[in-house]
C-alpha cells in the first residue's frame, strides 16, 4: 500500500478512510440479473478497481441489496468474492441488509449467525470512529422502516459520543428522490428517525437503494448515496421513464477528517487515463517547499 501522502495544502491527511459500495444484487449460480446484467462480472471489475487504488481502508461498507433474491448460494458467492480482497487490504467488511435481501439467509450464509428474522445491525469501533449498521428492511416488503425497538437501541448507542464521531450505514436513504416511483419504496416515518439522531454525534449517513449517486441532508446530517455495482439508473431519461443501464457503475471513497467528511465517486470504467502526474512528478513536488510548489504548479505561463 502507498505510504501516508505528503500534505500539500491546508488540510491534514484524513483520519479514517472507508470504501462505500452498494447494491451488488448477486444471483445464485451467476445467473444474469433480469437476463441481462452480469452482476458477478460487474462486482469483480469493481473489486479490481478497489485493488488498483492501493489504499488501506479502515472498513469496506456494503449498503444493502447484496443479493437479488436472498438465495443462500448467492450470499456464499458474495462472501467468496469479497473476503479475499478485504483480507488483502486488511479491512473489515460491514454488510448492511437491503430490501432484496432475506434476513435468515443473510445471517446464516453470509454472517455465520443464527438464521432468524432479527434485524441485521452492528457497531464497529474503527479506532475511534464509530460505524453503526442499521437494518431498514421490512420482511416481505420493499419499502423501508426502522421500528421502535431498533430506534431505541440506536438512541442508547448514541447516548455516549465516540472520539471521532459516528457514521450510520443503512440501505434506504432518508432523502427524497427526483424519480417519483422511488418514493413509493422510501424509508417511512422518517421524523421518528430524525428525532433520535438530531443533536447526536452522527456525522454522516451512508445509503444505497437508488442505483445512482446522490447526496443531501437529513436532520442536519449529510447523507451520501452510493450508486450500484450491478447496474445504474439512466438519469438522462425523463424522471417518469428512468430505467437501468449496464454502465456508470461506481463506488464511493469516504475520507473522514476532523472537521468534515468527503464522499468521492469512483467510476468503474475501462477508459485509458493520462500519465502526467506520475509517481516521479509527485515525488519531485514533495521535495519542494510550499512556496516552490505554488510557483511550479499554480502560476500560469506568461504569454
Amino acid at each position: 500500500m502507498d505510504a501516508t501522502p505528503v500534505q500539500f495544502g491546508q488540510h491534514a491527511p484524513a483520519r479514517r478512510t472507508l470504501l462505500h459500495l452498494s447494491d451488488t444484487h448477486l444471483m445464485a449460480g451467476g445467473v444474469p440479473l433480469a437476463g441481462r446484467y452480469d452482476t458477478v462480472a460487474n462486482l469483480e471489475r469493481t473489486l479490481q478497481s478497489v485493488r488498483e487504488m492501493r489504499i488501506a481502508p479502515d472498513a469496506i461498507v456494503f449498503t444493502g441489496d447484496l443479493t437479488d433474491l436472498g438465495e443462500p448460494e448467492a450470499y456464499r458467492a458474495l462472501r467468496d468474492l469479497v473476503e479475499p480482497v478485504a483480507q488483502e487490504l486488511g479491512a473489515p467488511i460491514i454488510w448492511v441488509a437491503g430490501n432484496h435481501d432475506e434476513r435468515p439467509a443473510m445471517r446464516r450464509d453470509l454472517l455465520g449467525r443464527a438464521a432468524t428474522e432479527d434485524p441485521v445491525t452492528g457497531v464497529w469501533d474503527l479506532a475511534g470512529l464509530r460505524l453503526i449498521a442499521l437494518d431498514s428492511t421490512v420482511p416481505g416488503w420493499h419499502h423501508g422502516d426502522l421500528d421502535d425497538e431498533q430506534l431505541a437501541w440506536l438512541g442508547e448507542v448514541l447516548s455516549k459520543p465516540a472520539p471521532l464521531g459516528t457514521i450510520l450505514a443503512m440501505h434506504h436513504p432518508p432523502l427524497p428522490s427526483h424519480i417519483p416511483f422511488f418514493d413509493i419504496l422510501e424509508l417511512r416515518d422518517q421524523s421518528r428517525f430524525a428525532s433520535v439522531i438530531a443533536g447526536s454525534d452522527v456525522r454522516a449517513i451512508l445509503a444505497g437503494h437508488l442505483h445512482y449517486s446522490t447526496s443531501g441532508t437529513f436532520a442536519g446530517i449529510p447523507v451520501s448515496v452510493a450508486s450500484a455495482t450491478c447496474y445504474t439508473m439512466n438519469l438522462a431519461r425523463p424522471a417518469m421513464h428512468v430505467n437501468g443501464m449496464d454502465a456508470g457503475q461506481s463506488f464511493h471513497l469516504v475520507h473522514v477528517y476532523d472537521d468534515t467528511i468527503t464522499h468521492a465517486v469512483v467510476p468503474v470504467a475501462g477508459a485509458d487515463t493520462g500519465d502526467y502526474f506520475t509517481p516521479e512528478w509527485v515525488d519531485a513536488m514533495a521535495k519542494l517547499t510550499p512556496a516552490e510548489r505554488l510557483e511550479r504548479f499554480s502560476r500560469k505561463p506568461v504569454s
